[in-house]
């Protein structure tokens, strides 16, 4: 008779590391979707930035000069003005963003439902808890990939930068750490973290809810099965309210993120998320905070569709929702 030891050696890897390898396999579909989806984070934070009432402070003329666009109009420019290619400007950080924050969050969850919360004595785990895990596992890992998260957002509006005539910032994603760590110390990697967490608790909350509500309400109401229909259907509506809700504290992020910074690396637009709020609503009117809503909708839309299969249960909800 074989060992037990060698028994075990003839299992599948994802039988003998089950959790390293639905990290891993999980990594790899979101490193798929995010290079797939790119393009709509990059026309997503272009639109964001237009308009941006702060700058008339400054005496730049940026804001009238460039006409508001949208989502195809936007696209079309980029390509045309810039390249093809350019509509993954800032993918590379956007691929570190992913490896920092789904291994934060899936295993601060992990804790969160094994010690914390624990299971209930029927072993159910209900949707609350798992709504709370979610959010809380979010905002620990957005925090922690908020270094990677600045860096592109400030190379997605290089180009940009360079059709405006001003000198590009950056020569590369390492030069960008770099840059940063010596203008504002460890401190300057942190900026527009307090809107970047809220974002994340509230899409969290949004994408969990929704899904599970809008596909049991399908199931148990319409003639539609549990079936690939209805997995699109309630991806489109998470997606939808998760964008809702995260949309604008995503246009406050991504502002305070490219405002320029004096030499000890504090900003020159904004004080803090509660005067960038402010100057937006009172510049550009209360819509400002949706700027970029559709292209946030379908990118959200099509991940949760991507990454969390049909027939899956609430319990593992979160661990299929790499994306947020």
């Amino acid at each position: 008779m074989s060992a037990p030891e060698d028994e075990e050696g003839l299992l599948p890897l994802t039988q003998r590391w089950p959790r390293a390898s639905k990290f891993l396999l999980s990594g790899c579909a979101a490193t798929v979707a995010e290079l797939a989806t790119f393009p709509l984070d990059l026309i997503k934070t272009r639109l964001q930035m237009q308009g941006e009432a702060a700058l008339a402070r400054l005496g730049d003329s940026a804001r009238e000069a460039t006409p508001y666009r949208g989502m195809v109009r936007t696209a079309l420019g980029i390509v045309q003005e810039e390249g093809f290619l350019k509509l993954w400007q800032g993918v590379t950080p956007a691929i570190y963003r992913h490896v920092v924050y789904s291994g934060g969050r899936m295993v601060t969850y992990e804790h969160l439902r094994e010690v914390v919360f624990g299971k209930s004595e029927d072993k159910h785990y209900p949707l609350w808890k798992s709504v709370i895990g979610g959010m809380m596992a979010g905002v620990v890992g957005q925090f922690l990939a908020n270094p990677t998260d600045l860096v592109k957002v400030q190379m997605q509006m290089e180009g940009k930068r360079k059709l405006e005539g001003k000198p590009l910032r950056f020569r590369g994603v390492h030069h960008a750490f770099a840059k940063i760590l010596a203008e504002g110390g460890i401190r300057g990697l942190w900026a527009g973290w307090v809107p970047n967490i809220q974002r994340a608790a509230l899409v969290n909350m949004g994408d969990l809810t929704t899904y599970d509500t809008v596909k049991h309400y399908l199931v148990l109401n319409t003639p539609l099965e549990d079936n690939i229909m209805t997995h699109g259907l309630s991806s489109l509506c998470s997606g939808l309210v998760a964008s809702i809700l995260g949309t604008p504290a995503d246009v406050i992020k991504s502002r305070i993120m490219n405002q320029p910074r004096d030499k000890e690396g504090r900003g020159l637009l904004y004080k803090s998320s509660i005067d960038c709020l402010v100057q937006a609503v009172q510049g550009e009117g209360f819509m400002s905070l949706y700027k970029g809503f559709l292209p946030s909708w379908l990118r959200m839309s099509n991940l949760v569709g991507s990454l969390r299969p049909p027939n899956e249960t609430q319990q593992g909800t979160f661990e299929r929702r790499m994306q947020s």
